[in-house]
């Protein structure tokens, strides 16, 4: 049985958009991290889709700016990409400690 997830604060449509395309850019780019094991075919194929999902992104953002949306909400928003577990999906584009840390 899965826990219960906390609920996802209220977002705006652009504002769930944008988490949604940041989440898709960083998994991406955790998929291309060269400090973490894998292929060179998977990172290629990261790097490929990364063009589109930086563009969907941007649009994300840029939908936001042109509805008066002007300000990033950055604790509300910190609290979705929580649920939707941006910490884990994170900590994979960053550098892992060193072994003997």
């Amino acid at each position: 049985m899965l826990p219960d997830l906390p609920p996802l604060p209220a977002l705006t449509r652009a504002e769930g958009e944008v988490i949604d395309r940041y989440l898709d850019v960083v998994d991406l780019l955790g998929r291309i991290n060269p400090a973490r094991p894998g292929d060179t075919y998977r990172g290629l194929r990261a790097a490929q889709a990364l063009v589109s999902q930086a563009a969907a992104l941007r649009d994300a953002l840029e939908l936001m700016h042109r509805r008066g949306e002007s300000e990033l909400q950055a604790d509300t928003l910190a609290r979705a990409l929580r649920v939707l577990d941006g910490e884990r999906r994170t900590a994979r584009v960053t550098v892992p400690p060193h072994p003997d840390s």
